[in-house]
């Protein structure tokens, strides 16, 4: 039997149109069931009822001018299309509602320049800010990418390069910490550097919980995207009389430059929003606190879990417009990391070409003056 090709392209004129008639007819009939026959109540209910009337009328109309088949690669497109339409929806409004939210919080300048030493929870919002807060979480995430980066990258490096019973334990430690409690790794390190060894809660003991939580994400992530670096690569700079942490520095890590920034952004975003080891390393404090090393220090987390608990208007602004602030630092620094390591393996910077070509123009003149020695 000879196959014949289907055209799953379905989004044409006339079924767009049949997709909003059965969308209109699937909500008139939801409102009936909501309001007349079966008040469920809940937007939740209203969009599951309404999407399940819609798909058996869509595939009810469209049976009226094609086969079986062709009924079923509608529902499924409609199907697919529906679920991107809902998780785009989802993740607009998960970014748009604090920023809507704290809008009253971020039109004072003052929000961004002041902290809560001299406001309550009273005051207007002409009044503190979360300058406190800024700080802290720069400090604090800034300390634990010091720590991170260079551990984590070292450790998928060694669990990529090397073989035996030490290598399987180690990856079996660090699939552990992935699904370490983020309050385990507060007491942890409150243990062991402020009860063992008396350092005062501070910002530094608090990068260095953010530090404990990020370790296993950046690890697993980087482990992944250096497996991904094809062997003649290495291979061939073995081949050369490379050794092999030399292949490895100059080799592998360059060519997974992109997929290692991918890595560490992931361990960015899951210690940048840490409460609980903030709060139990670093403590809580309204003033402004820059030095890292000594004295109680808020992040920006910290600080919207203190600010929703009050039950004032002005505070619940502050936390939203906290929350607002901490999107919009993380989207800052996700942009500042991928310019500066998202180039694709191979691909160089004008610094680095204009580099390149000095040192070609070096060579050259000096092969053509050792061909002139030479021949004189």
């Amino acid at each position: 039997m000879t196959e014949v090709r289907r055209n799953t392209n379905i989004a044409r004129r006339k079924d767009v149109m049949l997709q909003v008639g059965a969308w209109a007819a699937a909500m008139a009939v939801t409102g009936l069931l909501f309001t007349q026959l079966a008040p469920f109540g809940g937007p939740a209910g209203f969009f599951i009822i309404d999407w399940v009337i819609f798909l058996g009328l869509y595939g009810l109309m469209a049976s009226f001018e094609g086969d079986r088949q062709a009924v079923k690669d509608r529902l499924v497109a409609a199907a697919i299309r529906g679920v991107a339409v809902t998780g785009l929806v989802a993740l607009v409004a998960f970014v748009a509602y604090p920023l809507i939210s704290g809008f009253d919080a971020w039109r004072h300048l003052n929000f961004y320049s002041q902290d809560m030493a001299l406001a309550g929870p009273l005051d207007p919002l002409t009044q503190g800010g979360i300058i406190h807060a800024i700080v802290g979480s720069l400090e604090q995430i800034t300390i634990a990418l010091i720590i991170t980066v260079p551990l984590g990258l070292t450790c998928a490096v060694f669990l990529n390069e090397t073989r035996g019973v030490f290598t399987r334990f180690v990856r079996t430690v660090v699939d552990a910490m992935t699904a370490l409690p983020s309050i385990v790794a507060g007491l942890f390190v409150y243990a062991f550097l402020i009860l063992a060894l008396g350092l005062d809660k501070s910002g530094l003991a608090a990068g260095c919980a953010i530090s404990v939580m990020m370790l296993p994400i950046v690890i697993r992530a980087s482990d992944v995207v250096i497996r991904l670096v094809p062997s003649s690569l290495r291979e061939a700079s073995l081949a050369l009389g490379a050794g092999q942490l030399r292949t490895a520095w100059h080799v592998v890590l360059p060519s997974a430059r992109s997929g290692l920034t991918t890595a560490i952004l992931l361990g960015t975003a899951r210690g940048i929003g840490e409460t609980s080891p903030v709060l139990i390393t670093a403590g809580f404090t309204a003033y402004l606190n820059a030095d890292p090393t000594s004295g109680p220090q808020v992040s920006l987390p910290l600080a919207t879990f203190m600010f929703v608990q009050s039950p004032e208007d002005a505070m619940k602004a502050r936390a939203f417009g906290a929350a607002g602030v901490l999107m919009v630092l993380v989207l800052i620094l996700f942009g500042i990391a991928r310019l500066g390591g998202g180039r694709p393996a191979g691909q160089l910077s004008g610094r680095q070409r204009r580099g390149r070509d000095r040192a070609s123009a070096r060579d050259r003149e000096r092969f053509i003056g050792r061909i002139k020695g030479e021949s004189g």
